[in-house]
């Protein structure tokens, strides 16, 4: 009998409300061999402990973060076209890790690496400040009835960990199909002194974000897409 792969369950209980539910999703062949394989290679176990990024990748280069990659396509493909950076991707998902670890096998990604933790607490405990020079949130979780809106991963206290974790001109990109979301994200972002928009309120998508599965199934729903990239500023602006 094939043993059960861990579901991090315990490990990521934590004082904040999650924004994900840990399900007993199903898991292929494929997916848990190149898991079982994968990780000790290219995983990043959780610890409460600040990570030496540079250790991590073995080389000086700016470094990314993508919390929530689902199955890995979109994380794998930027990192194939950016060779020069380096891509640390969070998921806590374990058929979405194994898919990911896949990619990074098949494409031969030397620049990628993968935590299976709780986003928040990989944040606050594992990533130094002014280490990043970007994150990526791709269509996060959107927890679209009222009463779940607080388990989105876009709040405030979250938004000023990420921007503490930016250096100056780094850049925090998020993208979502859901209008509400979006206004949400939105005002979260605009409340961060340590940000500053990089338009009027939405963006336009950036030529490195590939369009995503749930992107295109958003569009096919009749949604839009909504991206918001802001930037790091230098110091914090007054709230006056």
């Amino acid at each position: 009998m094939e043993k059960p792969l861990p579901s991090n369950e315990e490990a990521v209980r934590g004082a904040h409300i999650r924004s994900y539910v840990l399900r007993q999703g199903r898991i292929s062949h494929a997916q848990r061999r190149y898991y079982e394989d994968g990780m000790p290679r290219w995983g990043v176990p959780y610890a409460p402990s600040l990570l030496d990024l540079t250790a991590v990748f073995g080389r000086n280069a700016p470094k990314f973060l993508e919390i929530g990659c689902g199955m890995g396509e979109t994380t794998a493909q930027i990192a194939a076209a950016h060779p020069e950076n380096d891509y640390l991707g969070i998921e806590v998902h374990t058929p979405g890790v194994g898919s990911l670890m896949k990619e990074i096998a098949t494409r031969g990604l030397t620049n990628l690496r993968v935590i299976q933790h709780d986003a928040v607490e990989v944040v606050r405990e594992m990533i130094p400040h002014g280490s990043l020079a970007g994150i990526h949130i791709y269509f996060p979780d959107p927890w679209p009835k009222k009463r779940h809106h607080k388990r989105r991963l876009i709040q405030p206290p979250f938004v000023r960990e990420l921007a503490l974790r930016l250096t100056v001109g780094g850049y925090l990109h998020c993208a979502t199909d859901w209008e509400d979301y979006a206004q949400q994200m939105l005002a979260a972002l605009e409340q961060e002194p340590l940000l500053e928009n990089t338009a009027a309120a939405f963006a336009p998508r950036p030529a490195w974000r590939p369009q995503t599965k749930f992107e295109r199934r958003g569009l096919q729903l009749g949604h839009g897409v909504w991206d918001l990239l802001f930037i790091r500023r230098e110091t914090a602006r007054s709230a006056g």
